[in-house]
Order: C-alpha cells, then structure tokens, then sequence
C-alpha cells in the first residue's frame, strides 16, 4: 500500500511538471501526456460506443495508467530487495545445504540453521491480490453505475432474460417456450457477471505475482546478463496486463450501453 500511494503521488507530480501551464501548441511534455490520452481514447471509443465514451473515459484513462505503473512497479530498484528473513523451523546443517542448492531461503542464527521467507519491505502494488480485488470491484461498480444510467433498467433486464426472438419470424409454439431458454441463460449470465470479481483481480495478481517470482528465481541462479531479458518481458506483460484489465472494462460497459446504437445501425443496413 506505500508503494502505490508514493508511486501515485510521484505520478501525478510527474503529470503536473511535464504539462505545467497548458498550451494551445503543446510543449513536449504536454505533447506526451495527450499523445498517452489520445491514444487510449482511440482503442476505446469503439468499444464503449459514442453514447458513453465521454463520461467513462476518465476512468478507462485511470485505470490503465495505475495499472501500468503499478505493474511496472516491481522493476524499480529497492522494490521486492530489502526487507528481513522470517525464520519458521530449525534444520540441520546437512538440510540446510540441500534446501540451499534447491533455491529454499535458508540462513545460519546464533549458531542454528533455519529455513523461511523473506519479507519485503516494498513490493510491487500488483503482486498483492487485496490492490487487484480493489480494482475489479471498482470496475465492477463503475459497471453497474454506466449500466444503469445511460442504458437503464429495463434494457438490462431485457439483455439478461428478455425473449431475444423475432415474433414474426418465429412461431408461436417456439416463441413462448423461448422465454423459460432465455431466462436460464440469463440466470447463467448473472454467474458469468459475478465472476468477473473472481477472473479480473487473479489474472492480474497471477501475472504479476509470477513474473515477480521470476525475476527472483533468475537473480538466484545468476545475478548478472542472466535476468535482463526477462525484465524485458516483465515490461511487456505488465504492459499486456494493464490493456486486457481496461479493455475488459470497456467491453463489459460497451456490451449493454451500445445496444442503441446497434440497433440503429442494424435497421440502416
């Protein structure tokens, strides 16, 4: 939690300096900034839809920047390294040798051999699964407030039970037992929407958590050249990692409050 809020405080101060006094011909730190807005804005506005991209935005803007620097977080130097060794049994010096070559964190105290953990005093925000459920439930929140202000109740309703047959085109003895179909599948979608509070938060933390693990595993077998090109993959996951969680976002929200618009381009065709 004191990784995230001084890497957050340290990201807005960055924000303020490099746009400082905004321009109408935009210095090359507001250029940087807007370029970022501007191009998140382009990925998903045809996701949300034209109805909505306006108000949801700045949080699909929110969401993939602190997701990005906090995932990012683990590769700064002093996060994931200092902290203190947690003994938990005591171990002979023959264990304590094997448990060693096996990469167990194993460490000699007054004379005795005990085995443990280490605990970090800074990890990255991401590898702690409390920071992800926090965000899923946000996004799952900000889910239901978009829903149901800008495509209401009674489209919900409809998109999760409603008959979604064409009277005229389907007959009557078809149409009405499609009612009990329908509703079972939304009875199904309901347990797909709630698990999103499941999938969102551990395939974040997993990746996170993994790739931190990793870079540890990699440190112990050779501390130099040997773990630099996973860095570079930790870099790219964690900037994977961040899009998939806000596309995520966007698809969910843009599901149900782009029906209109469907709609509207279904009959022009």
């Amino acid at each position: 939690m004191f990784t995230g809020w001084a890497l957050s405080l340290l990201l807005i101060v960055v924000v303020r300096l490099m746009v400082g006094r905004p321009q109408l011909v935009p210095a090359r730190g507001q250029a940087m900034v807007e370029g970022l807005i501007q191009w998140v804005y382009d990925i998903m506005a045809p996701i949300v839809g034209k109805k909505v991209i306006k108000p949801v935005f700045p949080l699909l803007l929110c969401l993939f920047t602190y997701i990005l620097i906090m995932n990012w977080s683990g590769l700064l130097p002093g996060v994931g390294t200092f902290g203190h060794f947690v003994p938990e049994h005591e171990i002979t010096m023959e264990q304590a040798t094997d448990m060693q070559h096996s990469g167990a964190i194993v460490r000699e105290i007054d004379g005795k051999y005990y085995d443990g953990h280490f605990h970090y005093f800074f990890r990255p925000v991401n590898s702690d699964l409390n920071t992800t459920l926090a965000l899923a439930i946000i996004s799952f929140l900000a889910w239901i407030w978009f829903v149901l202000k800008y495509a209401g109740v009674k489209l919900l309703l409809f998109d999760l039970f409603g008959n979604k047959a064409d009277k005229k085109e389907v007959p009557g003895y078809i149409y009405v037992p499609l009612f009990g179909v329908f509703l079972g599948v939304g009875l199904i979608e309901v347990i797909s929407i709630l698990s999103r509070l499941v999938s969102l938060p551990f395939r974040l933390f997993g990746n996170v958590f993994g790739g931190e693990n990793l870079l540890t595993s990699m440190h112990g077998m050779f501390a130099w050249v040997l773990p630099v090109p996973f860095y570079f993959l930790e870099i790219l996951i964690g900037f994977v990692q961040a899009l998939v969680f806000t596309l995520l976002t966007a698809v969910y929200i843009g599901l149900i409050c782009n029906h209109d618009s469907a709609d509207e381009h279904a009959h022009a065709h």
